[in-house]
C-alpha cells in the first residue's frame, strides 16, 4: 500500500510517498502557489509519481495539510458574514470579557473590535430563548427570523452563523434557524454554534462560529475544487485533511467545520516530532519546526501531546473553542527580513520575504536580506547543494544585502550575518521558553526535535543557549510535517456539557450521555469505513475545583461508571492539577462541567526506516572542506568546516562539528564542540560535548 502525504507551507509545499509493503520512501519539494494552493500540490504529487515511478492510480491514501483556513484568519479574508442571534445579544462577539491582547496598553488593536468577523449592521437579533437546562422559556418567532435571513440575503452577505444563548445544552431553536437559511437563501454557507462545539462561555462560541462562518466558503471551495482535481488527474485515493485535534477528517467534515483546520500544518509536525522521538525512546520533547516563514513549538511528555487549553486557544488575536494540539508558532523562519526599525533597533522578522520574491539569494527580485542570506555568508548553505541542486542560488547577492546593513550597523559582513541568527535564535529560545519554563517544565530535561528547512540549521545552537542537551534530526526534517500526516488517525472529537459535583454524581444520568457520544462518534466513523475493530474509544472529563474559572481535563475509566471507579476520575484530576499548578486539594468539593468524548478510527501509518550499519566517522559520505564562521567562547571565528552528503551516512557514524550535512530538504548544522550520531533509523543525534 502506497500512502501519499502533502503539506502545504508558506514557502514550500512538502510531499512524501511511502511504500508500507518494501519500505521505501521518495519524497519532493515544490514551491507553494499561493494564488490557489492546490495547483502546486497537483503538479507536486504528478513530479513525485514520476520519480516513484509509479502511477496516481495507485496511490492507497492521501492525508493533507493546508493553510487555507489559517492564512484567510490571519490576512482578514474571508467571506462577508451575518450573523442571527438571540434578541438583546447582539454585541456579544464585541464586549467579550474586556480582555486585551496587552493589559496595560492604550495603543494596541482589539481584534473583535477594530477587524471584527461580523460587522454590526449584519448581526441580526431575534425572538427566542432557551434555558440553561434547555428548556424553552420563549419559542423562535419564526417570521423574525425569516426576515433576518432576508435582510442578510438582500445585504449580500456570504455566510451566516447562527448563535443563540445556551444552544451547547438544547440546539434546537439554532438548527430550525439553519433549515430556514437552506431553504430562503442556499447559497450562503450557514453554520451553528452548537454543531461547531457545544460549549458554554458564550463569547468564545460565538467568536468560534464566526469564525467557521468567515472562513468557509473560501476552506469549501479549495477543498472541493481539489477534490474535483484530485479525480479528474486519476488519484485513486479520497483526500483526508489533517485538523487541529492531531487527527484526519474527511472532505465533507472538513468542509462543513473549517475552523477544526486552523492549525493543519503544525499539528502534523508535532505528530511527525513524536513518532521520530519514539523511535529512540525519548519521551519528554520539544518540537522545532521552522519554515520559511515561521517557526512553531510544540510539547510532548509521557502524558502525550499537550492540547491548548480553553483558557490560552487563540489564533490571530481570537478565541477559537475546538480541539487544538498546542502547537505555538511565531513569525521566525528563513525567509525572517533583518532589518534596522524607526527607533534604530536591529530586528530579524516577523515579516517574511516568503515564497515570492523570497531571500536575496534566490534572484527572485527580494532586495531585503534574511536569515537564509545570512546563512549563506557564513558558508552553512552551498549554492551547489541547495535544494539537492535543483535551486540556483546567488551567494554574491547575498553578501551583497548582508555588507548594506552591516554599512548600516557599523558592523563588518560577517559579525552582521552571524548577528542575524543570533537574534532570531534568541527569539526562537525565548518562544521555546513560553512552552516550557513558564509551564513549570524544565527544557534541560527534553530532547529539542528539529525539522522543517530551517529547523536543523538552527536547532543546535538555540539548543546550547538554553541548556538543552540533545537534537534529534529525523531523516527527512525537511518534509516531516507531511510525514507526521502519515503517522496519524481518523479522530472525531465530541462533548456534552454536564455540570455535577463529585460529592452528588447523577451516574445514571452520566453513563447515558456518554453511551451517546460513543454512539455519535462510532456512526460518524463507520460513515468513514472504518470497521469497529479499528475504532478506540477514548473518554474524559473537565473538572475544575468549585470556584475555579477553568478546567482540567481527567481520564475517564473505561467501561460503566460506578460507586466504585468514580474516585478515578477526582485521583486523576488531582494529580493534573499538581502537575500544572503545583499543589492540589484533596478536600476540595469538585465540579464535573464537560464530558468529551474521542472516537478514533485507526488507519495505515508510516514505518521507521532502516539504514545501512558500519559507519565509523562519516568518511563514506564527505563531500569537501571549506571555511565556516562560528561564535565560539564569545569571538565569531572562521573554522574549516567538514560537508557531508548526509543520505550516504551510515548508520553508527559520528561526526565531529563543525560539519554540514546536506540533503535535498534541508542543511543540518553542526556547530563546533558538537556530534552528529547518525541511527538505525536515519534519525541524526546531536550532543553538546
Amino acid at each position: 500500500m502506497r500512502l501519499l502525504g502533502v503539506d502545504i507551507g508558506g514557502t514550500f509545499t512538502d510531499l512524501i510517498l511511502a511504500d508500507l509493503d518494501n519500505g521505501q520512501m521518495v519524497i519532493h519539494k515544490v514551491p507553494t502557489t499561493v494564488e490557489d494552493p492546490s495547483v502546486g500540490m497537483m503538479a507536486g504529487i504528478e513530479q513525485l509519481c514520476d520519480l516513484a515511478g509509479v502511477s496516481v492510480e495507485e496511490i492507497g491514501y492521501l492525508m493533507h495539510g493546508t493553510t487555507v483556513a489559517t492564512n484567510a484568519l490571519l490576512t482578514y479574508e474571508g467571506a462577508r458574514t451575518g450573523m442571527i442571534t438571540t434578541e438583546g445579544y447582539r454585541d456579544i462577539v464585541h464586549i467579550a470579557r474586556h480582555q486585551r491582547p496587552q493589559h496595560y496598553s492604550i495603543m494596541q488593536e482589539i481584534p473583535w473590535q477594530d477587524r471584527p468577523l461580523v460587522k454590526r449592521r449584519h448581526r441580526k437579533v431575534v425572538r427566542e430563548r432557551i434555558g440553561p437546562r434547555g428548556e424553552q422559556i420563549q419559542e423562535l418567532d419564526e417570521e423574525q427570523a425569516k426576515a433576518a435571513v432576508m435582510q442578510l440575503r438582500d445585504e449580500g452577505v456570504e455566510s451566516i452563523a447562527v448563535c443563540f444563548l445556551f444552544s451547547y445544552v438544547n440546539p434546537e431553536h439554532e438548527e430550525r434557524v439553519k433549515e430556514m437559511v437552506e431553504e430562503i437563501y442556499p447559497e450562503a454557507f450557514v453554520t451553528t454554534s452548537s454543531s461547531i462545539f457545544p460549549q458554554f462561555r458564550e463569547f468564545e462560541r460565538f467568536t468560534t462560529a464566526s469564525i467557521n462562518a468567515f472562513v468557509g466558503p473560501k476552506v469549501k471551495d479549495y477543498v472541493n475544487k481539489l477534490a474535483s482535481r484530485l479525480e479528474e488527474s486519476g488519484v485513486g485515493s479520497e483526500l483526508h485533511i489533517m485538523r487541529s485535534n492531531g487527527g484526519v477528517a474527511t472532505t465533507k467534515t472538513a468542509a462543513e467545520k473549517p475552523a477544526t483546520l486552523l492549525l493543519s500544518g503544525p499539528a502534523a509536525g508535532v505528530l511527525g516530532g513524536e513518532w521520530a522521538a519514539h523511535l529512540e525512546e525519548r519521551n519528554y520533547i520539544i518540537t522545532f519546526d521552522v519554515g520559511g516563514t515561521s517557526a512553531d513549538i510544540g510539547i510532548v511528555t509521557p502524558r502525550g501531546i499537550s492540547e491548548a487549553s480553553a483558557r490560552d486557544t487563540w489564533i490571530a488575536g481570537y478565541p477559537v473553542m475546538v480541539p487544538i494540539l498546542d502547537a505555538h508558532t511565531i513569525g521566525a523562519g528563513g525567509g525572517s527580513i533583518a532589518y534596522v526599525d524607526a527607533g534604530d533597533a536591529f530586528r530579524v522578522g516577523p515579516r517574511s520575504a516568503g515564497a515570492s520574491p523570497g531571500p536575496v539569494c534566490y534572484g527572485l527580485g527580494g532586495s531585503e536580506p534574511t536569515v537564509t542570506d545570512a546563512n549563506v555568508v557564513l558558508g552553512r548553505l552551498d549554492s551547489a547543494y541547495f535544494l539537492g541542486g535543483e535551486m540556483t542560488i546567488y551567494p554574491e547577492k547575498a553578501r551583497e544585502a548582508i555588507q548594506a546593513l552591516a554599512d548600516r550597523l557599523g558592523l563588518d559582513l560577517y559579525e552582521t550575518a552571524e548577528g542575524v541568527l543570533t537574534v532570531l535564535n534568541n527569539n526562537m529560545a525565548n518562544a521555546i521558553r513560553s512552552r516550557t519554563v513558564q509551564k513549570g517544565y524544565d527544557p534541560r530535561d527534553f530532547t529539542l526535535v528539529a525539522f522543517g528547512g530551517a529547523g536543523p540549521l538552527h536547532a543546535a545552537e538555540v539548543a546550547q543557549s538554553m541548556g538543552i542537551p540533545e537534537v534529534l534530526v529525523p531523516l527527512y526534517p525537511g518534509i516531516h510535517s507531511a510525514m507526521g500526516l502519515l503517522t496519524t488517525d481518523l479522530r472525531y472529537d465530541e462533548i456534552r456539557n454536564q455540570f455535577m459535583l463529585n460529592t452528588d454524581m447523577d451516574l445514571a444520568r452520566l453513563n447515558t450521555e456518554l453511551q451517546a457520544l460513543e454512539e455519535e462518534v462510532r456512526a460518524q466513523l463507520r460513515e468513514d469505513g472504518v470497521p469497529d475493530s479499528q475504532i478506540v474509544i477514548e473518554r474524559s472529563a473537565d473538572c475544575r475545583y468549585v470556584g475555579q474559572g477553568y478546567e482540567l481535563r481527567a481520564t475517564i475509566p473505561d467501561g460503566e461508571v460506578t460507586e466504585e471507579n468514580v474516585s478515578q476520575i477526582w485521583d486523576n484530576f488531582h494529580e493534573i492539577h499538581e502537575e500544572e499548578y503545583g499543589h492540589y486539594f484533596a478536600e476540595n468539593p469538585i465540579e464535573l462541567v464537560s464530558l468529551r468524548l474521542v472516537g478514533v478510527g485507526r488507519m495505515p501509518k508510516l514505518s521507521a526506516g532502516n539504514i545501512e550499519d558500519g559507519g565509523v566517522d562519516g568518511s563514506e559520505a564527505y563531500v569537501k572542506s571549506a571555511q565556516g564562521y562560528f561564535r565560539v567562547n564569545g569571538a565569531l571565528e572562521p573554522f574549516e568546516t567538514r560537508f557531508y552528503e548526509r543520505h550516504g551516512l551510515k548508520a553508527g557514524s559520528l561526526i565531529a562539528g563543525p560539519a554540514i550535512l546536506y540533503q535535498k530538504d534541508t542543511t543540518t548544522v553542526v556547530p563546533p564542540n558538537w556530534t552528529a550520531r547518525v541511527q538505525a533509523s536515519g534519525n541524526l543525534i546531536l550532543k553538546a560535548q
